[in-house]
């Protein structure tokens, strides 16, 4: 080849180390920048929430209304500073509430919504990322199987934002439509991205990243680490959001803080998990005004920056995340709380009895009707689902766990119950986001999914309210129940009974209750009987007589009881079965004292 060849790609070829316009910037001028009064600022939580970032506009917008509209996935502490303070107007999400490690309502956001001065936009796990790849698509709606019948249908189409139709190809099923979502702004922490804007983030991706793409004015991006373009296009199979869609770059290492990072395997990148102890302390905090005020201050007013932030965490708890975070931590984890789990042998509690009968429950469904997955939700359905789903496996059944984050085919490890726990993300096939799980393996074509519910409140007819209690509470919202009620092939609900929990009819209807085809409490099996589809009691199990259990159940029930004319006993758990229960929630957190 001529020299001048040879020149030419030495000049006009080669990969430049650096490429693009240079974005990086401050914390604090980023939100400057770009986060306006009266904005829809979308906050994401995929692959990890922008803690880092919230936190700063907590602090320029302090004392001030600037009556954002908050639109992500899920709201709860520390992001409640936002609400408490007055920041924020309008909430458009599918859960709000506190979360890790267990859900919860949360009492401030609560108050907030029973006292009118916070609006709240009730939507589903699946829904809201159809919104958001809408807005991205630059299309006006995507359609869904999902709100059919339950009350966001009715709020929402009030709105202008939803609305449902007849096939107009001619399907006998009616169609939903949900309207495109377009933030102002959205807000991301993702693992790296290079000086240009582009992002390399890992799944599980949550709702993805959609947000950003959607955004009218594109995104301010928070890193652990700020990479060369040579970097990224190393690893270009884990870049999600490319350079056009960025408007700012920040550098803030364990900017999730107090959430978590799932490590990728990347040497230059190390992961770290949630910190368990602070959101803990949080979560107190916030039950309160005045000591939330004065957590507020502590963590966020008087913190001016990323650095000061990590300085006051201080290295041991620094590194104790991230030594939570590697594969097989959960091993040490549980020997260290080995002196609360019961004695081999001692007997079941009624929660532990409760989590073994929907197990035995939800694996003679998979056997009967081939399904072949779970998903569950939060609380004592996961752990039953966990159950069931190792107890099938034992036996040569094959059936696998999903996750509404992203999660398939994981076997949960001991030591924490949380249903997205970083634990379990090393023992998954598949790691992915919410419209592969939601959309596709659960309510898609091939869909053989079974689903394992929890509820606030069910009624005669299977119908599950977690949103609202008018007058007493805000629950949390959605999350994943409406999808999965209104796409899975069959769903059980596990939870605690009482007459305020088991009511004739429920004021909101979060999840419709066609699907739902048996509820476990810890007072009996309740069954669906009769052309009008209401639960009746088919089952028992405890220590209890068949007359005092059939009495103790009606009296927890807020209907007229019927029960079935020949009642069946569950024999009593297993040690293995509680041997198992008892190490994925050794803190019993679901399990109870």
């Amino acid at each position: 080849m001529d020299a001048a060849y040879h020149d030419v790609i030495r000049r006009r070829l080669e990969l430049p180390l650096h490429e693009g316009p240079d974005k990086v910037t401050t914390l604090a001028e980023a939100v400057r920048r770009h986060v306006r009064a009266g904005d829809t600022v979308y906050v994401g939580a995929a692959h990890g929430r922008a803690n880092v970032l919230v936190r700063e506009v907590t602090r320029q917008w302090w004392g001030r209304r600037p009556d954002f509209t908050l639109a992500a996935i899920g709201v709860g502490s520390p992001w409640t500073a936002l609400i408490h303070g007055g920041l924020v107007r309008r909430v458009i999400t599918t859960f709000m509430g506190e979360g890790y490690p267990f859900p919860t309502p949360q009492p401030l956001i609560s108050r907030a919504v029973l006292e009118g001065r916070l609006e709240v936009q009730n939507w589903s796990m699946l829904t809201m990322p159809l919104r958001l790849l809408a807005g991205a698509m630059g299309v006006p709606f995507l359609t869904t199987k999902s709100l059919l019948g339950s009350s966001m249908e009715e709020d929402n189409a009030r709105d202008g934002d939803f609305m449902v139709a007849d096939d107009p190809f001619g399907g006998e099923e009616r169609v939903g439509y949900v309207r495109a979502l377009v933030p102002d702004v959205a807000l991301i922490h993702a693992w790296a991205a290079d000086r240009a804007g582009n992002v390399l983030t890992a799944a599980p991706l949550n709702e993805n990243l959609y947000g950003a793409m959607a955004a009218r004015r594109g995104a301010v991006v928070s890193v652990e680490r700020i990479v060369s373009t040579d970097f990224i296009r190393r690893h270009s199979g884990l870049v999600k959001l490319p350079s056009q869609y960025v408007q700012a770059v920040v550098e803030a290492p364990q900017g999730c803080h107090p959430g978590g990072m799932y490590g990728m395997g990347i040497a230059e990148l190390e992961g770290y998990a949630e910190d368990l102890e602070w959101i803990l302390e949080c979560r107190r905090a916030f039950r309160e005004p005045g000591p939330a005020e004065a957590w507020i201050k502590e963590w966020i007013l008087d913190v001016p920056d990323q650095a000061s932030y990590l300085a006051k965490l201080g290295y041991g708890r620094i590194m104790e995340t991230k030594g939570r975070a590697h594969t097989d931590a959960w091993v040490s984890e549980l020997e260290s709380l080995s002196a609360t789990l019961p004695e081999p042998g001692s007997p079941a509690s009624s929660s532990e009895w409760m989590v073994v009968a929907a197990a035995r429950v939800l694996a003679e469904k998979v056997r009967a009707h081939g399904y072949r997955s779970f998903l569950a939700g939060v609380g004592n359905s996961n752990l039953a689902a966990w159950l069931a789903a190792y107890e099938l496996k034992r036996d040569g059944v094959d059936v696998e766990l999903m996750a509404e984050t992203g999660m398939v085919g994981y076997l949960p490890r001991p030591a924490e119950p949380f249903v997205f726990s970083f634990r379990n993300f090393p023992s998954a096939k598949m790691l992915t986001d919410i419209l592969h799980v939601m959309g596709v393996f659960m309510g898609g074509r091939h869909n053989a999914c079974l689903g394992s519910l929890a509820a606030g409140q069910i009624d005669k007819h299977g119908n599950i309210n977690s949103t609202i209690i008018p007058g007493v509470t805000y629950v949390t919202g959605s999350g994943g129940a409406n999808d999965i009620t209104s796409s899975s092939r069959e769903v059980v609900v596990c939870l605690q009974q009482s007459p305020r929990r088991f009511v004739d009819k429920v004021p909101y209807i979060t999840a419709p209750g066609r699907t739902v085809r048996a509820v476990v409490s810890d007072l009996g099996l309740y069954e669906k009987h009769g052309d009008d589809g209401t639960l009746r009691l088919t089952g028992t199990f405890g220590d209890r007589a068949e007359a005092a259990a059939v009495d103790a159940a009606r009296a927890a029930c807020g209907w007229e009881l019927g029960v079935a004319p020949a009642l069946r006993l569950f024999e009593a758990p297993t040690a293995d079965e509680l041997a198992l229960i008892r190490l994925f929630d050794p803190r019993r957190y679901f399990l109870g004292a």
